[in-house]
């Protein structure tokens, strides 16, 4: 059980770091948020390759976990008696303004609100038949590739350097009136988050229990890095370097079926490790334990980075792309995984975990003492 646990949060770790690793071009980008809303267009071979390392791998392997959070609260609420699901709809709803906060505050590309509201369709789907979680995973699957198909064909068939790039202003307060004034704009990925994350979501508490986390399940790991690294990995590659009209086809079909190869692997790593922990794999796993901390954090950090309202180094190192953004990229996680480190040295949780807790058990403190 406990190296379960650990493959858990190493898991959680290295997504919440690779999710940087995507964000990183973003923040670093003069353009800023119109570096992501071009597709990827312009960029050179290094740059693009440096970018398929990460690109909607992490995004699908933390929506793989995401599932296999959720299925364990479902076990826990069955093993407890409680009505399901319950109380899981307020988790729902916490992590839903948790991330409308991070969008409007920090970031444009927030995830958490998709999440969210994925999570909350999922709770009803999640202790069903395995017949009828099957037809929702292939309708919600149906569904996801049709759109991607449609956004590709768009793609093929608009002019090169069609349309007019949304470049965010320098202040914070600018930025934050901005993000409002465009979300309909910077929203839209939850169109192609929740039909993905019913799938992936479904498919990582089925993961889960076929045993994808304990020694029963090496045969299964194999598989899944097989046709994770195996075949998905180079199609992935193909279509990174394939043009800005594949964008589509790159971020949300192939880098998600990487990430199932990656889940494979880092568990395998993982499970095969003796003895205790060393810095690296601490850090990693400090960071897995602090996931949602880190998240709003490394993102506040690059934005006080590299904005012109911070340190403007997207601007003052612009000639220096594309080296020093992988170097900004580990900076920055260098820092939380130190800084979560010293933290979980004193709390039990993150600071932004403790602070959701509350949020949590508020309502049932307060009907307890009503």
């Amino acid at each position: 059980m406990t190296r379960r646990i650990d493959a858990l949060d190493v898991l959680r770790g290295v997504a919440i770091m690779g999710t940087l690793g995507t964000n990183i071009w973003i923040f670093t980008a003069p353009g800023g948020s119109a570096e992501f809303l071009q597709f990827g267009g312009g960029t050179g071979v290094v740059e693009t390759f440096l970018r398929f390392l990460s690109n909607g791998k992490f995004l699908g392997l933390l929506t793989l976990l995401f599932g296999v959070g959720l299925e364990l609260q479902y076990r826990s609420a069955v093993r407890r008696g409680l009505t399901w699901p319950g109380r899981y709809l307020w988790r729902a709803t916490l992590l839903l303004v948790e991330g409308a906060l991070h969008y409007v505050l920090i970031f444009e590309f927030d995830v958490l609100m998709g999440y969210a509201i994925t999570s909350m369709i999922v709770a009803y789907l999640v202790g069903r038949s395995d017949r009828a979680v099957t037809a929702w995973m292939v309708a919600a699957g149906a569904v996801h590739v049709a759109m991607v198909a449609l956004v590709t064909a768009a793609l093929m068939a608009a002019p090169a350097g069609g349309g007019t790039p949304i470049y965010p202003p320098d202040g914070w307060l600018d930025q934050v009136a901005f993000r409002l004034r465009h979300v309909a704009v910077f929203r839209a990925e939850l169109v192609f988050i929740i039909p993905m994350g019913i799938v992936l979501f479904l498919l990582g508490a089925r993961l889960l229990r076929a045993g994808v986390f304990e020694e029963r399940g090496a045969g299964l790991r194999r598989k899944l890095i097989v046709v994770g690294l195996g075949v998905g990995a180079p199609l992935n590659l193909a279509t990174s370097f394939a043009g800005p009209a594949w964008f589509a086809v790159d971020r949300y079909l192939m880098a998600p079926l990487v990430a199932l190869g990656l889940l494979g692997l880092i568990t395998s790593i993982v499970l095969g490790m003796g003895g205790a922990p060393g810095v690296l794999r601490k850090g990693i796993t400090d960071v897995g334990r602090t996931a949602l901390s880190c998240y709003v954090f490394q993102n506040l950090a690059a934005s006080v980075l590299c904005y012109g309202w911070g340190l403007g180094l997207a601007d003052r190192f612009d000639g220096l792309r594309p080296w020093w953004v992988p170097v900004g990229w580990a900076g920055i996680c260098v820092l939380f995984m130190v800084l979560s480190s010293v933290w979980l040295r004193r709390f039990s949780r993150g600071p932004l975990e403790l602070a959701w807790q509350w949020a949590y058990q508020a309502p049932a403190l307060a009907r307890r003492r009503s």
